[in-house]
C-alpha cells in the first residue's frame, strides 16, 4: 500500500500511525514539523517527509510519489483545500477525517473534477461520519420514504486538541440542521431526549457533518443530528450572539486555540478501549410513521483508525469509484457492521 498519513503528529495521526504499524502497513509520515514528525516515525519505522501545506512545490512533488493520503490536520476548514486541491493535479485519491460541513459541502463540488482526475475524495472516513452515515443508509433502506432523519449521538469520550479547535472555530455556526434539502442555521437550539444506556437524558442539535453527507447518501430532505447536553455544552447555548461574534474574531480565537493545545489531549489507551459510542437514528414519513435503530460502536478515535485504514485499503485495492463519496455511498451500511465491536438493532 502506497499511502500517506498527514499529520501524523497530531493525536489522531499518532493513534493511526500506530495501528498501521499493527496492521503491517508502511505509510510514509508527514506533516509540517520535522522534529515531532521524526519521533514519531523512526519508533515505529515508517519513513516520513516534513512538508508544510503551504509549500505548494514540495506538496506536489511528495504527493506525486503516493497513491493516496489520509489526512488527519484539522482543522479542515484551512488545512483540506490545499491538499485536496494537490491531489487533484497530482492524481492522489483523497480521505480525510473531518466532520466539518463546509468541508463537505466542498469537496462535493468537485465531484466532476474528481472523475476527471480519476481520483476518489472522501470526507469524513473516521467517526465523523462512517458511522452514522452508514445508519442513515441503513434507515433509508428501512424507510425509502423517510421525509426526516434524527441522529442522537451519546457517550462521546474526551476530545482532542483538533477537535476542540474545530468546535471553537464554529462557535458562531450554531444550531445548523437541514430543511427541505436546504442547510440553515436556526435562531435557538432544538432539544429533544434520548437513553445511552443510563437512563433518558436531554440532547441538543449540533452542526455535525451528517446535516451534508446523511443528505447526500439517502436524500432524505429535513436532518438534525443532537449530542447528549453537557454543563459545558449549555454555557455555549446560553452566550449571546455577540460573545459569541467576539469569540470569533480572529485574534481571540488564536488565543483559544493556544489554550486548548494545553488543556486537550484527548482519551488515554484505557478509555479508547474500554469507551462506547451509542448512536440512536429515527426516520419518519409524511404520514407519521417512525422507525428506529441503535447502533453501538467502540470509542470515537480508536473507531476513527480503524475505518480510515479500512477505507484506505480498500480503495488501494481497487474497490474504487472516481468522483466524490460520501463512505455510505460508496461502501453501504456494511463498511460498519463488518468491524469487531459493532452493533446495530433495529428497535421499531
Amino acid at each position: 500500500m502506497n499511502f500517506l498519513i498527514y499529520g501524523a503528529t497530531g493525536y489522531t495521526g499518532k493513534l493511526m500511525t500506530e495501528r498501521a504499524k499493527e496492521l503491517g502497513l508502511s505509510p510514509l509520515l508527514s506533516g509540517r514539523n520535522p522534529e515531532k514528525l521524526k519521533q514519531v516515525a523512526e519508533p515505529l519505522g515508517f519513513d516520513h517527509e516534513a512538508v508544510s501545506l503551504s509549500d505548494k512545490h514540495g506538496l506536489l512533488n511528495m504527493l506525486s510519489k503516493i497513491d493516496l493520503v489520509i489526512h488527519t490536520a484539522g482543522p479542515f476548514s484551512g488545512t483540506a483545500k490545499p491538499m485536496v486541491d494537490a491531489c487533484l493535479k497530482t492524481k492522489t485519491h483523497y480521505l480525510d477525517i473531518t466532520g466539518e460541513i463546509s468541508v463537505f459541502e466542498r469537496h462535493k463540488s468537485l465531484n466532476s473534477q474528481a472523475k476527471d482526475a480519476g481520483i476518489l475524495i472522501m470526507s469524513g472516513v473516521g467517526f465523523d461520519v462512517v458511522p452514522t452515515d452508514c445508519l442513515a443508509a441503513h434507515m433509508k433502506k428501512r424507510m425509502p420514504d423517510a421525509e426526516q432523519l434524527n441522529i442522537s449521538i451519546g457517550g462521546l469520550s474526551k476530545i482532542s486538541a483538533g477537535t476542540a479547535k474545530t468546535a471553537i472555530e464554529n462557535i458562531a455556526k450554531s444550531f445548523i440542521v437541514r430543511r427541505s434539502g436546504k442547510i440553515i442555521q436556526l435562531k435557538k437550539p432544538l432539544y429533544s431526549k434520548a437513553d445511552f444506556g443510563k437512563g433518558e437524558v436531554e440532547t441538543v442539535s449540533v452542526s455535525w457533518g451528517d446535516l451534508a453527507t446523511a443528505y447526500y447518501s439517502t436524500g432524505i430532505p429535513n436532518i438534525s443530528v443532537f449530542f447528549q447536553l453537557t454543563a459545558q455544552t449549555k454555557k455555549i447555548i446560553m452566550m449571546n450572539r455577540l460573545t459569541k461574534w467576539f469569540l470569533s474574531l480572529p485574534p481571540i480565537q488564536k488565543k483559544i486555540k493556544s489554550k486548548i493545545e494545553k488543556k486537550f489531549k484527548g482519551p488515554d489507551k484505557t478509555e479508547r478501549e474500554t469507551a462506547k459510542a451509542i448512536i440512536f437514528a429515527e426516520a419518519i414519513n409524511s404520514k407519521g410513521e417512525k422507525i428506529v435503530s441503535k447502533l453501538i460502536t467502540p470509542e470515537g478515535y480508536k473507531l476513527t483508525c480503524i475505518t480510515a485504514l479500512e477505507i484506505a485499503n480498500r480503495v488501494l485495492s481497487g474497490n474504487v469509484h472516481p468522483g466524490y463519496f460520501t463512505p455510505a455511498m460508496l461502501f453501504g451500511t456494511d463498511l460498519i457492521t463488518d468491524i469487531d465491536g459493532v452493533e446495530l438493532t433495529d428497535i421499531i
